[in-house]
């Protein structure tokens, strides 16, 4: 690739990364789904507990369906519900954003959505039970609704308190009773728009909010998002973009969280009542099989393949500095040390190996070989194979990564010889000059 190509990609891609990683809604929405995830690790905990493999053996069926229920609780109060979470993350970010008070932007974005919510459960074959919200409705089946209504609100709130309408307090008021007066009226402004759709949406078209966004938006975007070639397109992206400096996870993630997220929930409902999951791609596919084995990349194969199989002094000092973060998910090193950013000499594993995994990996999972990852949240700073594991709750998930794993090495090493044989030149020539210098 030579440098005039360089350059005219760069023209095209800088520009659209950092309008996106700029982005006021997408750094929103990316701290919001952040607000939720220690949330949902505690979930997670519970549903690993409650399902490991060896359990059946060890206690009786109705010992087991004790302990399921007594844990079922928490993947319930946190995964099940996690758009309320999301919800309250986007009108707090979005206010601070702005200026204005978080806390309350956050507690208006969530009545508006409970606003558009219908307090109707609906039972196949029995009377509906008016006043309980289904719990899907606060989960993966409101999400996307969610999003949008808490984007909403925040605008219309922030508006009206940047525009002075809001009740002013004597000096002498304590602040608190101050702030609760000033967002006095910003709120009932925000809530009666919302009132007002609800009102028209169930009573003149007699559906509801929910159902709208879902089958006119979500089902659609989570369809199309839940493919391989979707995914591919994602991952080559996200490749060069960081081959060009640029944080392409961040990027890339931004757009796309809400998607892979909803299906991770979904996964994750279907696992907890049925045991069966879905969907094959979602934020733990992405995670555990592309980022999960030494960051972005997969770059701990090239570490161990330099460590093992490389002579070049420069090459062996970055894998070794690189070693224990990569173990960790974290390849700054390398991606700057080796390096990969700008470097032509690589951008050809780099982009192909992420891709061909990806595409092993799906069609290991579609055909039933392997399971997908059941929507359990996994930290992404734990170690290849264990996550695997975790994430599908099989021993076969961690084996994957261990064929991935050796598929990267296989495709990065012809090109690190070649880089290897160019730096042990140099250095060859590097120790003559100095030889001379001495002598």
């Amino acid at each position: 690739m030579n440098q005039a190509l360089f350059e005219k990609l760069s023209k095209i891609l800088v520009p659209i990364a950092g309008k996106l990683n700029n982005s006021r809604y997408l750094q929103v929405l990316r701290d919001a789904f952040m607000l939720a995830f220690p949330l949902t690790i505690f979930g997670s905990i519970a549903v690993v507990i409650a399902n490991l493999p060896f359990l059946d053996k060890v206690m009786s069926e109705n010992s087991l369906n004790t302990l399921k229920e007594m844990l079922g609780v928490a993947p319930n109060a946190t995964m099940g519900v996690m758009t309320i979470f999301v919800v309250f993350g986007i009108g707090y970010y979005l206010s601070k954003s702005y200026e204005v008070e978080g806390v309350f932007g956050g507690a208006i974005a969530l009545a508006s959505f409970l606003l558009l919510t219908p307090f109707v459960l609906q039972v196949e074959g029995k009377e509906a039970v008016q006043g309980v919200i289904p719990l899907d409705r606060l989960g993966a089946k409101g999400m996307f609704l969610g999003m949008i209504t808490a984007f909403t609100a925040g605008e219309i709130y922030r508006k009206v308190v940047q525009k002075n309408i809001t009740i002013k307090m004597p000096a002498g008021v304590p602040p608190a009773v101050a702030k609760s007066f000033a967002a006095l009226i910003p709120a009932v402004v925000t809530l009666t728009f919302f009132l007002v759709v609800n009102i028209i949406v169930t009573q003149i078209f007699k559906t509801n909010m929910h159902d709208v966004i879902y089958n006119a938006v979500q089902a659609p975007l989570v369809g199309l998002g839940s493919g391989i070639i979707p995914t591919m397109i994602a991952i080559f992206v996200t490749q060069i973009l960081w081959f060009f400096g640029l944080h392409g996870q961040i990027i890339i993630n931004s757009v796309m969280d809400p998607i892979w997220n909803t299906l991770s929930l979904e996964n994750l409902n279907a696992y907890t009542k049925t045991g069966e999951v879905p969907h094959v791609v979602s934020k733990q596919f992405i995670e555990i099989y592309t980022v999960g084995m030494g960051g972005t990349g997969m770059t701990l194969a090239v570490i161990f393949a330099i460590l093992l199989f490389m002579k070049s002094k420069q090459m062996k000092q970055v894998a070794k500095l690189g070693l224990g973060p990569g173990i960790f998910n974290v390849n700054e090193p390398i991606i700057f040390g080796l390096p990969v950013v700008m470097n032509p000499l690589v951008i050809v594993p780099w982009i192909l190996a992420p891709m061909v995994v990806t595409l092993v990996t799906y069609l290991a999972m579609s055909s039933g070989l392997v399971p997908p990852p059941n929507g359990v949240a996994v930290p992404w700073t734990v170690p290849i194979f264990i996550n695997g594991i975790m994430a599908t709750n099989s021993l076969a998930g961690g084996l994957l990564q261990v064929v991935n794993f050796l598929i990267v090495l296989v495709i990065w090493f012809p090109f690190l010889k070649f880089i290897d044989r160019m730096n042990l030149q140099k250095e060859r020539e590097e120790g003559q000059d100095a030889a001379k210098s001495a002598s």
